[in-house]
């Protein structure tokens, strides 16, 4: 997929070790983000792969890019594990386009409204509280 510009960034700091947060990330990746969608919203969007996302890049412990398209759409979040002096972050990052004036439409919809902001600072919570449960860091 060629490069996408980008949508928006957003980040959180973990209280927890790198390794724990990676492994948080991972079992977000491969669980909530890996199912697949209804086969009737599969179908009628043009949803490819049939979850949203399949793995595209994955330089592990610190870097996982997702990628998938849909009739609106073509899409990419990607997270990055940033240890630093004081503690971690994880950060995930939105770049995408949306051809045509239906795609202009669903950005409005879904970025404009905020919808895509909440949705992704609620996965950053997820994966920080899973980590934090799991690391003896925190």
């Amino acid at each position: 997929m060629d490069s996408l510009p980008v949508v928006d960034e957003h980040s959180r700091k973990v209280h927890a070790d790198p390794e724990h947060v990676w492994s948080a990330l991972m079992r977000f990746v491969r669980g909530p983000l890996a199912r697949p969608a209804p086969r009737a919203f599969v179908a009628m969007w043009n949803l490819e792969p049939v979850s949203g996302f399949d793995v595209a890049e994955e330089s592990a412990p610190r870097h996982v890019a997702l990628r998938g398209h849909h009739r609106f759409s073509r899409y990419e979040l990607a997270f990055d594990v940033v240890p630093g002096p004081d503690g971690v972050t994880v950060r995930a990052r939105t770049s995408a386009e949306f051809p045509g004036i239906a795609g202009t439409v669903y950005r409005g919809l879904v970025i404009g409204t905020g919808g895509h902001r909440l949705a992704v600072r609620h996965m950053l919570r997820q994966i920080a509280r899973s980590a934090e449960r799991a690391s003896p860091a925190s």
